[in-house]
């Protein structure tokens, strides 16, 4: 069963991504989308951050693998 706030806040994601699809259409950039939903995501009220740096560890050292998470959101 999935928590009420937990519906709310993937509604809230999978209608943002339908606005910036339906204003935007197909074919431009992966960064003018992500920024797009960004914005969209903000309107809705989602506390969410884009392109956060992800180290890796290896070795037990933590390394600058150059990985980056799209986006992260908390409620």
């Amino acid at each position: 069963m999935t928590s009420p706030e937990i519906e709310r806040i993937a509604t809230a994601i999978v209608d943002a991504a339908y606005q910036v699809h339906s204003k935007l259409g197909a074919g431009l950039l992966e960064s003018i989308y992500e920024t797009c939903l960004e914005y969209e995501l903000k309107k809705r009220e989602l506390n969410v951050k884009r392109q956060l740096l992800l180290p890796v560890e290896y070795d037990g050292v933590r390394l600058d693998a150059g990985l980056r998470i799209d986006f992260v959101t908390s409620w």
